[in-house]
């Protein structure tokens, strides 16, 4: 029990001296960086976030289906899409699916480079490596993710719209009538602010396990996994306390 508490309470305090130093990096931030590393974890996964978007779609009309057959709600489908998408499964499930592409490429890259000794030698020629690199994906990471949320959220209700007219004979007029009538600003506020807060999870969790990789090769794969597994765990978590917060607040 005592040790446990010791690694959680060690965790938590690596995580907050990399948002720490994150942030006494920005002035001395390489801008160049910061792009292509926005370029480099969101652009290459496009494809990937828009087969996500389709298919998230399709799937909800099929449940919403069932409902729409017992209850004739058809004029509620984009509603019901709409806030599912917009609140739940478009942040979620970016997050989770990023988590394996985004999470597991920033640790394996930093720890690659700890291990190998290139942040060290930054330091040995007076650059400071948070600034140069560890910074840039930190924040380039949170930004990727949470755009690649929007493209999830954007494409998943055209496709819900798409596949009510196919499935269920919803006019696409109505489908996005319902989703304007009963859809607020707060429910986008609160989709866009669980896409920052996964984004960012995401991001300093795995910059975290990169930095304190030791080992050869094989502790590369083995910091890749345990970023992969400890943003998804923490992910579910903070959804729902998210959630909860933002019924309260909102």
């Amino acid at each position: 029990m005592g040790r446990s508490a010791i690694e959680l309470a060690n965790h938590v305090g690596g995580l907050g001296l990399v948002i720490a130093r994150t942030v006494r990096a920005l002035p001395r931030l390489d801008p160049r960086e910061l792009v292509r590393s926005v370029v480099h974890f969101g652009y290459d996964a496009i494809p990937l976030v828009v087969a996500l978007a389709v298919f998230i779609g399709g799937i909800l009309v099929l449940f919403a289906n069932v409902n729409v057959q017992r209850y004739g709600a058809k004029s509620l489908i984009g509603w019901a899409a709409g806030y599912t998408i917009l609140r739940e499964f478009g942040p979620l499930l970016t997050a989770l699916v990023m988590t394996g592409r985004v999470g597991a490429r920033n640790a394996a890259e930093l720890a690659s480079m700890n291990i190998g000794g290139q942040l060290e030698g930054l330091r040995g020629v007076g650059v400071d490596p948070f600034a140069l690199l560890v910074a840039p994906r930190v924040i380039a990471s949170t930004i990727a993710i949470a755009a690649l949320g929007l493209v999830v959220n954007l494409v998943a209700v055209f496709s819900a719209a798409f596949f009510g007219q196919l499935i269920i004979a919803v006019d696409p007029g109505s489908f996005f009538r319902s989703l304007e009538q009963m859809l607020g600003w707060r429910d986008a506020l609160a989709g866009s602010a669980k896409m920052v807060a996964f984004g960012l999870t995401i991001s300093l969790i795995s910059t975290r396990a990169g930095l304190v990789a030791r080992g050869g090769a094989r502790a590369v794969g083995r910091v890749a996994a345990v970023a992969v597994v400890a943003s998804s765990a923490l992910l579910t978590a903070l959804d729902y306390g998210i959630t909860v917060a933002l019924e309260r607040v909102l």
